[in-house]
């Protein structure tokens, strides 16, 4: 049962740290799959690993320890709104490559949208520095990039590539 305990926070502590890193950070969550699991095991996770470390654990300590951080953040999911996080689950998919820097092809600007459900698309040109496929660092589109020597206008649109090489 301790082992048990362990891995269980373990878990959840990594999925708040992705959650926090994707939703407070320039760190994004690229991968869907991935991004809906952290969202919803944050969410779903903070009751459950609650009440888990609640009646578990024996020691009267450790359980007023590992109920504290649980508690923390279903307050955090209570005063943001557990609706507005699961609109906010979709991934940022890439419309339109506007510039691609000419030294490091995996750094680009992008103009993405986010799909919100019912409530529509959120919409962003931001510039991107690829980690991985699961991870990307996002920052502000510089002002001046048509007059910088090291970004290409490239104005390539993702959809019509996509159906050229699928």
């Amino acid at each position: 049962m301790k082992q048990t305990t362990k891995i269980l926070n373990l878990i959840y502590c990594l999925t708040v740290l992705l959650f926090l890193l994707d939703a407070f950070t320039s760190i994004d969550i690229k991968n869907q799959f991935l991004k809906s699991f952290v969202y919803f095991g944050f969410l779903i996770g903070a009751p459950i690993i609650l009440l888990w470390n609640l009646f578990v654990i024996k020691t009267k300590t450790k359980r007023i320890i590992g109920a504290i951080y649980p508690t923390v953040f279903l307050v955090l999911i209570l005063v943001v709104g557990p609706m507005k996080i699961l609109f906010t689950t979709g991934t940022w998919r890439t419309q339109t490559i506007l510039y691609q820097n000419g030294h490091l092809s995996f750094k680009t600007v992008e103009f993405q949208m986010q799909d919100i459900g019912a409530l529509g698309f959120n919409k962003r040109t931001v510039e991107v520095f690829y980690l991985t496929p699961l991870f990307m660092i996002t920052s502000e589109v510089p002002s001046d990039i048509d007059k910088r020597v090291e970004w290409i206008k490239v104005d390539k649109d993702v959809n019509e590539l996509r159906l050229k090489f699928p």
